[in-house]
């Protein structure tokens, strides 16, 4: 398995365009994370791409005076990397302090919880 790129929690919001966009031009980035957050500067998104091309998360090709971004990384890849380290900074690898914290501390819904009995039915 390659090693997943690092990826702050802002590039994360530029990466979600990307995967639900690609391949999508700068303009079209900036159009839907301005729909979210209007706080978006072109200036900015343009330099995060730049940061992801150089992560090797993006990729690009030129189509006549625009670029058109795609993810190298696929968003479960992301997902399970970016997960596995917060479970290891945080709970030190194991899942089910992390489960418990969750459960016991009120912070899952009656539905939240029928669906995680449900997956624990499932697996066993």
């Amino acid at each position: 398995m390659r090693k997943m790129p690092r990826i702050s929690e802002t590039e994360w919001e530029v990466m979600k365009v990307v995967w639900d966009l690609a391949p999508c031009s700068a303009g079209q980035i900036i159009e839907a994370l301005r729909q979210t957050d209007a706080s978006w500067h072109p200036r900015t998104v343009k330099a995060f791409l730049n940061r992801l091309v150089g992560k090797k998360a993006l990729g690009f090709s030129k189509n006549g005076r625009a670029y058109l971004y795609r993810p190298l990384v696929r968003r479960e890849e992301c997902v399970d990397a970016a997960s596995e380290s917060f479970l290891g900074r945080v709970f030190g690898g194991a899942l089910m302090p992390m489960l418990a914290h969750f459960v016991q501390g009120d912070k899952l819904s009656p539905d939240e919880i029928r669906e995680l009995r449900r997956l624990l039915k499932k697996n066993d």
